[in-house]
């Protein structure tokens, strides 16, 4: 079919509307991680963990992380491979699990991960017995009789059990079911995960490709291996052409068919630096001609924004960062920067402000910004 035609102003709406940054808000916690399809659940808590973030900023201030903590406690959210989805979702993922058990269209990487939980298949035997027997359990109070220790890099050097979890993970035999503090805590994949039919591989990673490119709005149909969640999207939507944009992009038609209805209006918003919006980099470069990395592992004399710099969402455009800090012993959320990626009129400088203070009031909190 004929491409649609895009300007980049209006590729950039479609993608910030179709992760509901635009007004109106949504309302509800569930249907809001529903439509995302994801969140990551990164705990660093420089401002607030990733996946609370990425909430309060479609939610607003309204939110509360107990309403996402209850739904993970009730297995209505689950965590599979570091990431909270709808446990509904895990279906479009029992066949990949399936072919990891049984040594199919392996990756070498994972190859390499089967081969040396079949080497140690004692220990596994092990670790289930325990789970069932003592579930949910932190990987500490798990048992190491691995005949053959793990061997990375270094990285992974004398982790035997959390890299059994992981391969167990990705066998479905093991899930996360919750937390005990920062801890994760495992259990039998049975027990966390609802029953559910097993969609064919095929099928699953065109639904799973279908979903997230409903979620975000425009996407490539090819992009390089992630070792998680892909940042493409295959041959599902429609091909279109963005002005001034290379490559091949697909859309979502449900998300382009909606301005006919809705004009869009925009928001001012303080992104999480793990947002959808800005996490694959190259697709934010392209459609948004913004500058971001995130800094937390440089040293900080190389930082330019700052350890978690927050990116800045207006309207359809990405302006600039806010180096922001939640103190909590002091009880301030300490604004070091404003970085401006172009000079902020005083609307903008009122708008990001008032975001501020909005964060700060969310976190229970007082905005205090560097002199």
């Amino acid at each position: 079919m004929e491409p649609h035609r895009l300007t980049q102003e209006q590729a950039r709406r479609v993608a910030v509307r179709a992760q509901l940054l635009d007004e109106p808000r949504p309302d509800d916690v569930l249907e809001v991680v529903e439509h995302l399809t994801l969140l990551q659940d990164d705990r660093t808590a420089a401002v607030a963990p990733s996946a609370d973030h990425v909430l309060w900023s479609r939610l607003g201030s309204g939110y509360a992380p107990e309403e996402t903590a209850a739904l993970l406690a009730q297995h209505v959210l689950v965590v599979l491979d570091g990431r909270i989805r709808p446990a509904e979702d895990v279906a479009l993922y029992r066949a990949e699990m399936a072919a990891w058990r049984d040594g199919q269209g392996l990756l070498p990487y994972q190859e390499a991960a089967r081969t040396w939980l079949l080497d140690n298949h004692a220990c596994r035997a092990d670790i289930l017995a325990r789970l069932a027997a003592d579930g949910p359990l932190p990987a500490r109070a798990l048992p190491d009789t691995c005949v053959r220790p793990w061997r990375s890099s270094g990285w992974n050097d004398a982790r035997n059990v959390r890299r059994m979890i992981d391969a167990m993970v990705a066998a479905g035999e093991v899930a996360m079911a919750g937390r005990r503090g920062r801890d994760p805590l495992w259990d039998l994949a049975e027990r966390v995960y609802p029953d559910a039919l097993v969609v064919p591989l095929d099928e699953a990673r065109r639904e799973r490709d279908r979903r997230r490119l409903r979620a975000l709005g425009l996407a490539r149909p090819k992009a390089p291996r992630t070792p998680q969640e892909p940042d493409d999207v295959g041959a599902v939507g429609e091909p279109v052409a963005v002005k001034g944009v290379p490559g091949e992009w697909r859309v979502d038609p449900f998300v382009l068919g909606t301005f006919d209805a809705e004009p869009f209006v925009g928001r001012t918003v303080l992104l999480s630096p793990l947002d959808r919006l800005v996490f694959d980099r190259v697709r934010m470069a392209a459609l948004f001609a913004f500058d971001y990395a995130l800094e937390m592992y440089k040293p900080a004399a190389q930082r330019r924004w700052g350890y978690w710099a927050l990116p800045v969402l207006h309207g359809d455009r990405l302006v600039g960062k806010v180096d922001a800090t939640a103190d909590r012993k002091a009880g301030v959320l300490r604004v070091d920067a404003v970085h401006e990626d172009e000079a902020f009129d005083a609307d903008l400088t009122a708008a990001v402000q008032e975001q501020v203070e909005d964060l700060a009031r969310w976190l229970d909190l007082e905005p205090l910004h560097a002199r």
